[in-house]
């Protein structure tokens, strides 16, 4: 068995139903989507998107209206890559890599655009969660990517 060493090229491997990563990085990334599949029918479902009644946003102010569809907009983009992860877990396995690429990513914009952009809210919104995927996400990808290669 030869040595571990870390391959972008895993991010998009020939075959694409097949994962050779430890399996609790898939573990990882379906506990993450599940928060994030949540999140994202909070976003479309709840009337104020969940922006007053979860995150203790005021949206009673002018363009409190604009926030609420904003979130809720947001949340259908959420959907949409929540379903694509969850078809990687099925399906197309040989992908989890990337899609723990995307889900770190996101998480890292998350906490890097909240640092510049913070929101005023009456307490910590679930939001601040990503500051707990991120590290996790980040491991999952890295012990992913780090595989002993296949002895032939």
């Amino acid at each position: 068995m030869g040595a571990a060493r870390p391959r972008v090229s895993r991010l998009f491997p020939g075959d694409s139903a097949t994962f050779r990563g430890p399996k609790w990085t898939m573990g990882v990334l379906a506990a993450v989507n599940a928060v994030g599949t949540a999140r994202s029918l909070i976003h479309v479902i709840k009337p104020d998107s969940g922006a007053e009644s979860i995150a203790s946003m005021d949206t009673r102010v002018p363009g409190g209206k604009n926030i609420i569809a904003l979130l809720g907009q947001w949340g259908g983009a959420q959907l949409l890559e929540a379903g694509l992860i969850w078809v990687v877990l099925t399906r197309y396995r040989g992908l989890v890599p990337l899609m723990l690429g995307v889900v770190t990513a996101e998480q890292a914009l998350r906490v890097g655009i909240g640092q510049f952009k913070p929101l005023e809210t009456a307490h910590t919104p679930p939001g601040a969660l990503s500051r707990v995927l991120l590290p996790a996400s980040a491991v999952a990808l890295a012990m992913s990517l780090n595989q002993h290669e296949e002895t032939r």
